[in-house]
């Protein structure tokens, strides 16, 4: 149903990254093989009530609200392409109500503890692996990047006389994100070791695996799971996690919230407010810890 000239529109002239892409494509192939149940089914017969029965079905396979939202944004997308260029008249998404989503605040690990373990001499151990995972864990939790961004790196990204590193965000909208004196000193000592190591291939992405080749997003999950299980209890401990807390450690510490949003790369400011929340609780803890009346 037209999905590859949808795909190949987002790819190529919106610029969507490929992690986006995939996400787009997944959803809707789930949609046309929930569609495939009615026979015979025609692109401008579809309507709302068949993306409302697909939305039924998801909720009873306990997809989440927040995923459920997400493919209702696709199919938004994709019927909005399909009435650009003519194929149907209306946008039958366009009539479907989504889920409500409870808000929830960003997960984050204390930044003592991940900056401990960071000093510590005896967690990483002194080889390519261990010098590899240490950058991982200091870059993503120094800059705030994304797992996408993180990836898309290349060694002459970074330039060490400005002590910045040119990241392509979402949309692929580039920015420069500042370097500290420590992850300074990390990046050359780790490229230094990258470049005197014998690899059959000579990636010149910025991190990549024990043989040489790009990091994947697999990855870069084990390395920081296996690392923030060591100081946190938490379920979740994904890249994303080390995001969240550079910027609520950035926001405790009083940094200007429309500094963040630029460090972080969002579009608007409402995407980084939600930081202000986590900063909200850590205020209340502390007044119910200090003030007498309590």
């Amino acid at each position: 149903m037209f999905l590859e000239r949808f795909i190949h529109y987002i790819q190529h002239e919106k610029r969507y990254s490929a992690h986006t892409v995939t996400a787009y494509q997944n959803d809707l192939e789930q949609f046309f093989a929930f569609l495939s149940q009615t026979p015979e089914l025609e692109l401008t017969e579809i309507t709302h009530h068949h993306i409302r029965n697909w939305i039924v079905e998801l909720m009873n396979d306990d997809r989440s609200a927040r995923t459920v939202n997400r493919k209702i944004a696709t199919l938004r997308k994709y019927f909005k392409f399909l009435v650009q260029e003519k194929l149907i008249e209306a946008n039958p998404a366009s009539r479907v109500q989504t889920p409500k989503i409870s808000k929830q605040l960003p997960v984050v690990v204390e930044d003592e503890k991940l900056s401990k373990m960071l000093d510590g001499e005896d967690i990483f151990t002194p080889d390519f692996k261990g010098m590899r995972d240490k950058l991982v864990i200091e870059l993503l939790f120094g800059t705030g990047i994304r797992l996408a961004e993180l990836l898309g790196i290349k060694e002459t990204d970074y330039n060490s006389y400005e002590g910045t590193i040119k990241v392509l965000g979402k949309r692929n909208k580039e920015r420069l994100v500042p370097v500290n004196t420590q992850l300074k000193a990390l990046l050359a000592d780790y490229i230094g070791l990258k470049k005197s190591e014998i690899f059959n291939n000579k990636s010149l992405t910025l991190i990549v695996t024990n043989k040489g080749a790009d990091a994947y997003p697999k990855l870069i999950y084990l390395i920081v799971h296996k690392y923030l299980s060591g100081i946190s209890t938490q379920d979740k401990k994904s890249p994303h996690v080390l995001r969240h807390t550079f910027a609520t450690t950035l926001l405790n510490k009083g940094a200007d919230l429309n500094a963040i949003k630029e460090l972080l790369g969002h579009a608007s400011l409402s995407a980084t407010q939600v930081y202000t929340h986590n900063s909200v609780e850590r205020l209340k803890s502390i007044y119910k810890l200090a003030h007498p009346k309590a």
